[in-house]
């Protein structure tokens, strides 16, 4: 029989190893989890190229979950807790509410990974940020070192969601001081809007731009009209951009034609100072990759919750 101490310094010793060495640390690092579960990122990686492949739209939903998450004190995961007597959940907030999808797919990511790793280790947050990353990866876009040590918050806040998370229907100085909120700037701004190369909005969200905004090309905002009727068909989906499987910089392209399905997507190219750059990244994908790159980053650092806050969710949809 093992004595009762040694089985003390035993639990001791599975608790150490259990938590990654840099669990103390305030910062985020690329190499978090290269020594407590080296399989983790490759795991997330197969588990994403194999959603996209089985639906292309998938890799823009889960760069917008990231997105999405981030905006709303910081970058936690609380987008995934589903409501519960203490709290409404973030998915039910007026941008997510029957918008945001592939929680089933992180669902599966989480499974997988905590098989891998024989414990859960890795968080949600981690899992949103890495999964973001990929999906631009296998659609054809850049990569770049994710930040990882990210723990999950234990609730959400749908009045946040509600009041942080830009609209589509925002003009330029609103966009501005939106992302300034959240220590974003205006090329960060350009660039992230950029990740609306992939991907499809709903009719609700552009329905005035194409029926009553003057700067849209005419062609263009008929051929919209055609799946998004002045009344009715709220959810009808339309590209927000032609080659919307594929990373490249055609949004910048069509913006400089009025050709931005989104109210928030014309303003960036509307006479204002984010002018410049939306022309600079028109002409030069690489730019534009590299800046994206960039404020992805940025992005995922806003207000993490490391070291001893937060915890590691054993649902992604619930604390523990």
């Amino acid at each position: 029989m093992v004595s009762l101490g040694i089985f003390s310094l035993i639990s001791t010793l599975f608790l150490v190893l259990a938590v990654p060495t840099t669990a103390a640390s305030s910062k985020l690092s690329a190499n978090y989890y290269d020594q407590v579960c080296p399989k983790a990122l490759p795991a997330i990686k197969r588990a994403v190229e194999a959603a996209v492949s089985k639906e292309r739209r998938m890799g823009a939903s889960l760069l917008r979950l990231h997105f999405h998450d981030c905006f709303v004190n910081g970058c936690d995961a609380s987008i995934l807790l589903d409501s519960t007597s203490a709290f409404d959940s973030e998915k039910k907030a007026g941008p997510n509410n029957n918008s945001a999808r592939g929680f089933e797919v992180i669902d599966r990511i989480k499974l997988e990974v905590d098989k891998v790793c024989g414990r859960p280790v890795v968080s949600c947050a981690d899992i949103l940020a890495v999964a973001a990353r990929d999906s631009v990866v296998v659609l054809g876009g850049p990569t770049w070192a994710v930040q990882l040590g990210r723990r999950d918050s234990t609730t959400a806040s749908k009045t946040t969601a509600n009041n942080d998370i830009p609209k589509p229907f925002m003009n330029i100085s609103d966009l501005i001081k939106n992302f300034k909120k959240h220590g974003l700037d205006e090329r960060d701004l350009v660039a992230l809007s950029g990740g609306h190369t992939i991907g499809f909005a709903q009719c609700f969200a552009f329905r005035d731009r194409i029926y009553n905004e003057t700067n849209i090309d005419p062609k263009f905002a008929q051929k919209r009209r055609l799946a998004c009727p002045r009344t009715g068909g709220n959810s009808n989906l339309a590209a927000l951009d032609p080659t919307n499987a594929n990373f490249d910089a055609k949004y910048f392209s069509k913006l400089l034609k009025k050709r931005g399905l989104l109210h928030s997507d014309q303003e960036l190219f509307n006479g204002g100072s984010t002018d410049s750059l939306v022309k600079a990244y028109s002409s030069d994908v690489k730019a534009f990759w590299a800046d994206f790159a960039k404020s992805m980053v940025k992005m995922g650092n806003i207000k993490p919750l490391t070291g001893k806050q937060g915890q590691v969710r054993l649902n992604c949809r619930k604390a523990n």
